[in-house]
């Protein structure tokens, strides 16, 4: 390139960062409401995120350590998530005082008023009213710069407490001189086993003058699973003591070596202004024109919500932490945290791919790393640890887009290598989808959307094996794709789940229940990304399917069953606070109804997002709430990530200039066509030659009665009437028979516990084999419950409690009953007196979701049904902290004992305890199989 150019582009490039778009953020926007963003310092995608923490209960509106409706400050800690919907970090928390330090939280906590307090983009100010101190922060990628103002004379404290929000697994402060120290903090919370370390440098000397620790110390070093420190000078009336402090996700080495590259200077304001300068040229990238500020505070505010993460990981010599926790250099890439992938695969990595093409290909190359430290590619990767959170294997939804879209700078097969890994394993209920191509409520909660995710999911890794030219991995994978089919009710159009091979039911497609991920079957109906014109064919074509899309919008605006805090937003059922419902509207453009679409989007631009701090509608989720409105706003959605194409709608901004990554522009108008938005940016990625695929064939239904008392007929009905059936049946005599699959011609009738499987046949290609059981009654007792069981776990009627079906540890699959705030009481009739020497009552404790053991079970014997006798009282042995997921027998071995009814009486804990999250809620009784020998 000649020196000329170089210069003329360095002089462009100089004009678009001067322009001061950081004016316009307002990082307050989603600290109210349901938000759960942050107001503090940061610098995009920097690994510091030094803020106020005003919650420290763990609490959902608390995620992010800051609500906007409290008037109390406990500290400020250097890490922070924006808009997650599960509490963590709040890391190295330091907090200034006056007079004798006190090293609890309520000693040290101030009261503020949000008038005394500021945030800009990367600055954050406040006074602590308690001890008129003044406050202020920014920050670099890793180091934090503190600079507090006392406006009075006295002692002043620098409280570090080790302990603040996320339980402490093992900390440890070093002294190296009265300015400087060295932290160590190792943590559990959402992510399980976190590692960090920090270098503190304070501007004066400070002694320690208190401590709070567990363990013996050694001189100059304090550690414990509980420690806190308070360190003490005395100042002047209106001195300043200036801290810096430097993260590190390896080594007390790698905080020492971020201190030397980003914490020499001792200019507060020249950080501040660095930072700000960092954020305008981010902001920068795309330019809005409006005469309305609220507008621009809005967009600018979004932007900066997709930049505040992922977050860079490595120290600045490229070490890093791995998923195995062994360290590594990255090479020719950046290293990342904090990948939302559930939400964010849907908006916020496209518009990366549209502005960040070097950096999405570090996304990717982070996801490589952890595949081959970890096992598999992240789901919701925080601080190197793998939390599990959300469904599906999203990371292949941004390789698949990025590979569709040309994005180069990472090794293709090995990323189809650790994607085709991720397809093929046997969690989450994969093994049944494999097997069955689909998630049956028998094989796995959440199971229709994890069907639908994954057949997604499925598509994308064939996108890539046809990029790459593998025929059968692209035919195999597409075949996947269509999984989707098995769950759709072609009766009613909605997505639904299946349980025992039939539908289950009743069915109302408003009920928030186990079967759909934080959302119901309204939200999942109309997640096909991969094939809409499948989907729209399935529903008769695109003036039905229009008047589907309709439906939702003027559903009535309540849903039923669980109360889900996530769906929020709502038009008629449809929820933009919440991801699933993010691609509707657009889906208006594949029935040609393109004016609808803008309707509601503008609808929703206008309406569900504002520059007040309630003006998010829902949870921010690491940006994707942000990017849908970026995205719309500019006037395209990437309704299928992995097509190099979005979906197009008439910009919002009369103006909006995209600066790409290769040094040109676009520039877009009201005016600009929609064949020129949909390529935007992607208009030289050349289409690849497509392989022929085989259209999968839909899994049968079979229905009977599940529990019958001495026969039933079964039915089996193909999903598509132009399908032929085969089945056979195996019942408790057919064990060691090998029987084959004949021709179905009819219902019949079975009257033995019978196993009936059959798959249907189109054109040669046979569906997958649906298997129902189908279960004589073990006997013919009656039971009558005396408590009410919660409409959510019913384990479909009181007859589950005596039917010798056993609920397993996977409570979310439906087989026990639930009840809330009360003690369960059962009257079980056997129709005549029997002998009684053993009673047996099993129940489940998972004390994370409420359910908590009986206090103790009684159980009292019965010849009338009015005069019961106690027999036995058991008591509960399993202590309700232990969090893990267990089934216990209540057996109770009794004198041989003459009854005709014996009652159960099972003891609810009572309210949540202090120490669990939902304190003050009832804890919940789950119950199963009550038998009686």
């Amino acid at each position: 390139m000649k020196k000329s150019l170089v210069l003329s582009l360095l002089f462009i490039a100089q004009i678009i960062y001067a322009q001061n778009y950081a004016q316009y953020v307002n990082p307050f926007i989603g600290t109210g409401g349901h938000g759960h963003t942050f107001p503090g310092a940061i610098v995009p995608f920097g690994m510091v995120q030094l803020s106020p923490d005003t919650r420290i209960d763990g609490s959902w509106d608390g995620c992010s350590g800051y609500h906007y409706s409290d008037s109390v400050i406990y500290g400020f800690s250097h890490t922070h998530l924006n808009g997650t919907g599960v509490s963590d970090y709040g890391d190295i928390m330091l907090m200034p005082t006056m007079g004798n330090p006190g090293l609890n939280s309520k000693d040290y906590a101030s009261k503020f008023s949000h008038k005394n307090e500021k945030a800009t983009a990367g600055f954050y100010s406040v006074k602590l009213d308690k001890n008129n101190i003044d406050v202020r922060l920014t920050t670099t990628k890793r180091v934090g710069y503190h600079e507090y103002t006392f406006n009075t004379a006295g002692n002043a404290n620098i409280i570090l407490d080790l302990n603040h929000r996320d339980k402490l697994l093992e900390g440890e402060v070093k002294i190296i001189d009265d300015k400087t120290i060295e932290v160590f903090r190792r943590s559990e919370a959402w992510a399980t086993n976190q590692y960090i370390y920090a270098r503190i440098e304070f501007s004066k000397p400070m002694k320690v003058s208190k401590k709070e620790t567990n363990r013996k110390q050694e001189d100059r070093l304090y550690t414990g699973t509980r420690l806190a420190l308070a360190f003490s000078t005395a100042v002047k009336k209106g001195e300043k003591i200036s801290i810096k402090v430097a993260l590190s996700p390896t080594t007390y080495e790698g905080a020492a070596k971020n201190m030397l590259a980003e914490g020499k200077s001792n200019d507060f304001d020249l950080i501040k202004k660095q930072a700000e300068n960092d954020w305008n040229k981010e902001l920068s990238k795309i330019e809005v024109k409006s005469e309305n500020r609220d507008k621009l505070a809005i967009f600018y505010t979004a932007l900066y919500h997709v930049f505040t993460q992922p977050n860079i990981n490595m120290d600045v010599d490229g070490k890093y932490r791995g998923r195995d926790h062994k360290f590594y250099t990255a090479k020719g890439f950046d290293y990342y945290t904090v990948f939302s992938l559930w939400d964010t695969f849907r908006g916020a990595h496209p518009l990366m791919t549209l502005i960040y093409r070097k950096r999405t290909a570090d996304f990717i190359n982070t996801f490589i790393k952890q595949y081959e430290q970890g096992g598999k590619l992240p789901v919701w990767e925080l601080a190197s640890n793998e939390t599990e959170c959300m469904i599906g294997y999203h990371s292949v939804s941004v390789i698949a887009d990025a590979m569709a879209k040309g994005i180069t700078g990472f090794d293709y097969e090995k990323a189809f290598e650790a994607s085709k890994n991720s397809a093929m394993l046997d969690i989450f209920g994969l093994n049944a989808y494999k097997q069955n191509n689909y998630i049956s409520i028998d094989d796995e909660h959440e199971s229709v959307s994890k069907t639908l995710e994954y057949a997604y999911d499925d598509w994308c890794i064939a996108q890539m094996a046809k990029i790459l030219g593998k025929k059968e991995d692209y035919q195999y994978f597409m075949n996947r794709s269509q999984n989707w089919k098995n769950l759709y009710n072609p009766k009613n159009g909605f997505m639904q789940a299946r349980k025992n091979g039939n539908w289950y039911e009743p069915f109302d497609p408003r009920e928030v229940n186990n079967n759909y991920t934080e959302g119901n079957s309204w939200h999942y109906s109309y997640f096909v990304p991969q094939d809409i014109p499948g989907l729209i064919q399935a529903h008769g074509g695109k003036k039905k399917f229009e008047q589907f899309i309709d439906a939702i919008f003027s559903a009535p605006n309540a849903t039923t069953g669980r109360e889900q805090v996530d769906i929020t937003g709502l038009i008629g059922q449809y929820a933009q606070g919440n991801e699933p419902s993010h691609h509707i509207a657009y889906l208006y453009n594949f029935v040609d109804q393109p004016q609808k679409a803008e309707e509601k989007i503008k609808y929703i631009l206008d309406n569900f997002y504002k520059n007040t701090p309630d003006g998010l509608i829902g949870n921010e989720d690491c940006g994707q709430m942000s990017a849908w409105y970026v995205l719309s706003t500019i006037g395209i959605y990437s309704v299928t990530p992995g097509k190099p194409e979005w979906e197009t709608v008439t910009p919002y901004f009369d103006e909006i200039i995209i600066h790409l990554e290769d040094g040109t522009t676009r520039t877009i108008t009201k005016n600009t066509s929609k064949e020129e938005l949909r390529k935007l940016g992607f208009e030289n990625v050349k289409p690849v030659k497509d392989f022929k695929y085989t259209e999968q064939t839909a899994s049968p239904l079979i229905s009977a009665d599940r529990l019958f008392d001495f026969s039933t007929k079964v039915e089996i009905t193909p999903l598509n009437e132009k399908d032929k059936v085969y089945y056979m049946t195996l019942d408790e005599n057919d064990k060691n028979v090998r029987k084959k699959f004949t021709a179905y011609k009819g219902p019949f009738t079975i009257n033995k516990t019978t196993q009936v499987s059959a798959y249907a046949e189109r054109k040669g290609e046979k569906s997958s084999i649906t298997t129902a059981n189908f279960n004589r009654r073990p006997n013919h007792w009656d039971i009558t419950i005396n408590s009410t069981v919660n409409p959510q776990y019913t384990a479909g009627g009181k007859l589950a409690l005596i039917d010798g079906i056993n609920g397993a540890v996977n409570w979310r699959k439906g087989e026990w009953q639930g009840y809330q705030g009360q003690t369960f009481e059962a009257i079980i009739d056997f129709k005549s007196p029997q002998q009684i020497t053993q009673l047996t009552s099993t129940y489940l404790q998972d004390s994370r979701a409420w359910i908590l053991m009986p206090k103790k079970v009684e159980y009292y014997a019965s010849m009338n049904g009015k005069d019961f006798i106690l027999l036995k009282t058991i008591d509960n042995t399993i202590d309700s902290k232990d969090e893990k997921v267990q089934i216990k027998d209540f057996s109770a071995e009794i004198f041989p004992t003459e009854a005709r009814y014996i009652k159960v009486k099972a003891y609810h804990f009572g309210k949540l305890p202090e120490w669990h999250q939902g304190a003050g809620g009832d804890s919940y009784v789950f119950i199963d199989e009550i038998s009686v020998r």
